[in-house]
């Protein structure tokens, strides 16, 4: 792994966009699971003096295969006029992964610290980078053509993070991250306040990850961290940590997901409380489940990516008894691990909230020749099928490129409807109302002449 201290001088503009206001936007970032339950189950104290100091609570990983933990730090401060007058004049965006237009896609959003002026290709190689690990996890890798991914540019006066490699090391870096967070040495905190001005330099952003310049192993998860802005979350990874991707992958868990924390804290007591909502955590056994039709019942006794079957494994949500999980041991409750056959589906779920199943390179908004050739872009297990006028073409069937005359449009002087329909097949997906996320359609008006 490598630690820079120098880079190139130049910026490659042609690959730049630069955008002088703030997208105003509601961005979705990384959302925890962590509520009021988990600050029950760590016998955390009652409601704190109005007077007393804003926390932010997060979620913070000690070792690449241990289960995470939370705890609560002091909240970011506003960013002060200075701050904000020096974020203005940086953050230029880079299109890092282009697959299709904004609103189309699900947009991710890197913001760097701790890269200087001269750093700023360093930093974008490590989005680079740490995009590829992320999106070969799955179901990440099978959908990676529903993504864009955006670069923001955040300019430090010092190169690498603070509390790297020891506690007293403090840099000047341009969004504060830092090491060994209120004591603990790999909780990578950063100022929440700073990364919101940046992410909103995105023409979209739907996950928001900090890529702090560092070999050090280490990340967060933040949770509500400014609701006015319509933010839930910030991930914090090391960029050249071979391990801290993981991080951010459990992290889109909560977010992308809408998954609970499968691990407990040991001796956390019992939840009594009601059904979760969340769709990897039960107060039902597996033969409840089956019997009610409720939760993942749908792959009980399934083998699972994550290894063994489907079932009913007591401990989660932060409790050690009274909650069951899907399976022993998933990435939602250890790093390093793959998501089970119930998360999977979520994932696949959250995917759609954000992306569409169909889109193409050719607009829809004007009309298109005979001669014209349309091409649509689809996942690998969704099938494309082409209509005129309403009637199926089944000899197009499955084509992802096809020419409008070809597909026997009359040549009668007539206005005509050429269709796509693609419906993504996955057997990943179970339940019959995600269905209704997994297809979609787009239509051309065929000109006259």
């Amino acid at each position: 792994m490598r630690r820079r201290t120098s880079g190139h001088t130049s910026k490659d503009t042609s690959r730049r966009i630069s955008i002088r206001t703030a997208v105003s936007a509601g961005l979705v970032v990384v959302t925890l699971a962590a509520t009021a339950a988990a600050a029950t189950a760590q016998g955390t104290a009652s409601a704190p003096s109005p007077h007393a100091q804003r926390t932010q609570q997060v979620e913070y990983f000690t070792g690449s295969t241990a289960h995470p933990r939370h705890t609560t730090v002091p909240a970011s401060k506003p960013v002060s006029p200075s701050d904000r007058a020096a974020i203005a004049a940086d953050g230029d965006v880079t299109s890092i992964v282009q697959n299709g237009p904004v609103g189309s896609k699900l947009d991710v959003v890197f913001v760097g610290d701790g890269y200087t002026a001269a750093q700023q290709e360093d930093f974008h190689a490590d989005v680079r980078a740490k995009w590829a690990k992320i999106s070969a996890v799955e179901p990440y890798a099978s959908y990676a053509g529903l993504f864009n991914v955006w670069a923001v540019d955040a300019v430090s006066n010092e190169s690498g993070v603070s509390g790297d490699p020891t506690q007293d090391v403090v840099r000047d870096t341009a969004l504060d991250s830092a090491f060994f967070c209120e004591g603990t040495e790999r909780l990578l905190c950063v100022d929440t306040g700073k990364v919101e001005s940046y992410a909103s330099k995105a023409p979209a952003a739907d996950l928001v990850v900090m890529l702090g310049n560092s070999t050090k192993y280490g990340g967060a998860g933040y949770n509500d961290i400014s609701s006015q802005a319509g933010y839930d979350g910030i991930a914090t990874a090391s960029s050249d940590n071979d391990r801290s991707d993981q991080i951010a992958v459990h992290e889109t868990g909560h977010s992308l997901g809408k998954l609970a924390d499968e691990y407990d804290y040991g001796q956390s007591g019992t939840y009594t409380g009601p059904e979760p909502t969340e769709a990897n955590i039960t107060t039902l056994s597996a033969d409840q489940m089956t019997a009610q039709r409720q939760k993942w019942y749908r792959w009980m006794g399934q083998e699972s990516p994550d290894g063994g079957a489907v079932g009913a494994f007591e401990g989660g949500g932060y409790y050690q008894y009274g909650l069951n999980r899907p399976t022993e041991n998933s990435i939602m409750r250890t790093l390093g691990r793959e998501f089970n056959l119930p998360g999977r589906e979520a994932m696949i779920a959250g995917f759609y909230r954000y992306a569409t199943v169909l889109n193409s390179p050719v607009a829809t908004d004007r009309a298109v020749a005979r001669k014209a050739r349309l091409r649509v872009t689809v996942p690998a297990s969704a099938q494309v099928k082409w209509y005129v006028d309403g009637r199926e073409r089944k000899a197009a069937r499955g084509r992802s490129t096809v020419v409008v005359r070809a597909l026997g449009v009359p040549a009668d002087g007539r206005g005509h409807t050429v269709t796509a329909k693609a419906t993504d097949r996955t057997a990943a997906v179970r339940d019959p109302a995600l269905h209704k996320l997994l297809s979609g359609s787009l239509s051309w008006r065929v000109a006259p002449r």
